[in-house]
């Protein structure tokens, strides 16, 4: 229901959200995962203030694309909000259109929770950084809490703007209901009642995508301030490869043929 609202009454991109992602994905996949990975070997003498320059760089990167999506919700929600081009692998982790804050928490928790496991030596060939490799062990109580502190705020958060989205979508349905029995099923009439109820809740539903993106960065922010600059090149370089993770197409490959036997 929600994508027939956003589809009917709004003006369309003349440049579809997707070429903008797909610059933008090659940009994080070719340029700024390997600079972070290198700065994240460089030797200890030269290493933090070069690291702490390609985690500005990459937490900036991922603020741009959340600032082109608000343009994007801005000229056409539909695009944005059910985003067709997104594959099958990406789709189960979508909220309101974007990824989920709460994968931004639970991979930060992920870290926390294997604080106490021994390092492998192998780590040791790829990251000759000590700061790097040690980033997780015995997280401090600055760390833990603020995790708690922002895994709080979604919890009041993430429910309320799910219930913004519910009641835009009861509003249309009411109105349709009632206009549609005014209108006794004529088809000229009742597509100009679907294209005034789709543009009376338009502004709702890209305020609710805009505050759910502003969530998104404020997440990623918070999670930057409470780390130090080691942790947080290790969350970041996480987090992008796990988007990189999403196009492989070996694995994408592997998911069509298990769709297929089902």
């Amino acid at each position: 229901m929600f994508k027939a609202i956003a589809h009917f009454g709004f003006k369309k991109s003349s440049k579809p959200f997707k070429d903008y992602y797909d610059g933008w994905f090659k940009t994080l996949k070719n340029v700024l995962l390997p600079q972070l990975r290198h700065a994240m070997s460089s030797s200890a003498t030269s290493g933090p203030i070069l690291l702490a320059s390609h985690v500005e760089v990459m937490h900036r990167h991922f603020l741009k694309y959340y600032e082109a999506l608000d343009l994007a919700a801005a000229n056409d929600v539909s695009q944005v909000l059910y985003p067709d081009w997104r594959n099958p692998f990406e789709k189960p982790f979508l909220w309101v259109g974007d990824l989920h804050p709460y994968l931004f928490t639970n991979l930060l928790r992920s870290f926390i929770g294997d604080s106490e496991s021994e390092i492998d030596s192998d780590i040791f060939d790829k990251l000759q950084n000590w700061h790097v490799v040690m980033a997780w062990k015995s997280p401090s109580r600055k760390l833990t809490t603020g995790v708690d502190q922002i895994e709080c705020g979604l919890r009041l958060m993430v429910p309320a703007l799910a219930a913004r989205a519910r009641d835009a979508q009861a509003k249309f349905v009411e109105k349709m209901a009632v206009e549609w029995g005014k209108c006794e099923g004529r088809k000229q009439e009742m597509k100009g009642v679907v294209g005034e109820s789709a543009a009376a809740e338009m502004d709702e539903l890209v305020g609710v995508f805009v505050d759910a993106n502003r969530l998104r960065r404020s997440v990623l922010s918070d999670i930057l301030n409470v780390t130090d600059v080691n942790q947080a090149a290790v969350f970041l370089e996480a987090l992008a490869q796990f988007l990189v993770g999403f196009r492989n197409r070996e694995l994408l490959s592997q998911f069509d043929k298990c769709s297929l036997e089902l």
